[in-house]
């Protein structure tokens, strides 16, 4: 989308309630964060802003290269170009975007911990880590969130992570939440991805998108049970799994992020819970939920320190 209209539904976002804005230097890179930091001119302190790094990302060009980087002095030029671009003096929460397996977990939150101590950051978090790295950083200094995918369509989370978290008092922030747009009921089997991210993912591929659609019809059932929208349902079905989870959709339609907004007014009831996660439960998901290589850098332990 342009940026003007960019622009303009964050801060129609915003003036509708919304409390976090997520972004990552990686998103353009730097583009995105150049635009939120241009919304919320006048609105900042309205909301929890968040913002990742991590990649290894030329803090003055922007340009890409290889891997990944969360040396601290890496990490020190991240954040000061991120105050930069969103034109604050604080971020309210950053995250490691993935986890570098060259660099201790122990440097990486203790140089975190300092930024937090000179008022640049609030809080920090960890995206896609391994389980021990988790215990690790908060043992330096404590871990606010994680944020992971999570939705009807990927749970992973539910086995190891949100355990952890409820044990140590780590929010959880889930990344496509609609599992890239797929719960939102405008896919149909028919549907093929070219010249898009989804052309890579496994799990969209056309002999899995005909099995998945079986999630897809289950989210449409409740929607008619609930007179809510699919996207509705698999937002209310998050927020309901624990009450420390916060979903972040994405959109780029002023409408979809009015609709979704409606997803906070849905309840179940314990026994409609219930029977929800059972019918989401009898659901076979085919395809891997990422390519190969982005897969390879979720669940990463960080370097021992020496």
């Amino acid at each position: 989308m342009d940026r003007p209209a960019a622009v303009a539904l964050i801060r129609r976002a915003v003036d509708r309630g919304v409390t976090l804005i997520d972004t990552a230097e990686a998103y353009g890179p730097f583009i995105s964060e150049g635009v939120v930091g241009e919304a919320l001119q006048g609105l900042r302190d309205k909301v929890v802003l968040e913002t990742k790094f991590g990649f290894n990302i030329d803090p003055e060009t922007g340009r890409q290269l290889p891997g990944l980087n969360s040396r601290p002095a890496h990490i020190r030029l991240a954040i000061e170009g991120m105050l930069k671009r969103l034109r604050t003096d604080r971020i309210d929460l950053a995250y490691q975007h993935r986890v570098d397996p060259d660099v201790p977990i122990e440097d990486v939150a203790g140089t975190l911990g300092d930024l937090i101590a000179e008022g640049k950051l609030r809080h920090y978090g960890l995206s896609e880590p391994g389980i021990e790295t988790i215990r690790r950083a908060h043992a330096v200094h404590p871990v606010t969130a994680i944020q992971n995918e999570y939705s009807m369509l990927w749970r992973g989370p539910e086995q190891q992570v949100l355990p952890l978290c409820e044990e140590l008092g780590i929010g959880f922030v889930c990344w496509s939440p609609l599992g890239m747009g797929f719960l939102s009921g405008s896919i149909d089997a028919s549907r093929r991805f070219t010249n898009e991210f989804r052309a890579m993912v496994p799990r969209f591929a056309p002999d899995a998108l005909k099995v998945n659609m079986a999630l897809v019809e289950v989210g449409e059932r409740w929607a008619r049970e609930k007179e809510a929208a699919p996207a509705q349902i698999a937002l209310a079905w998050l927020l309901a799994q624990r009450p420390w989870i916060v979903a972040i959709p994405g959109t780029t339609k002023i409408a979809h992020m009015e609709q979704n907004l409606g997803a906070a007014a849905i309840r179940f009831t314990p026994d409609e819970l219930a029977l929800i996660n059972g019918d989401v439960d009898a659901v076979h998901i085919a395809g891997a939920r990422l390519p190969a290589g982005v897969l390879a850098m979720s669940g990463v332990e960080a370097a021992p320190r020496r």
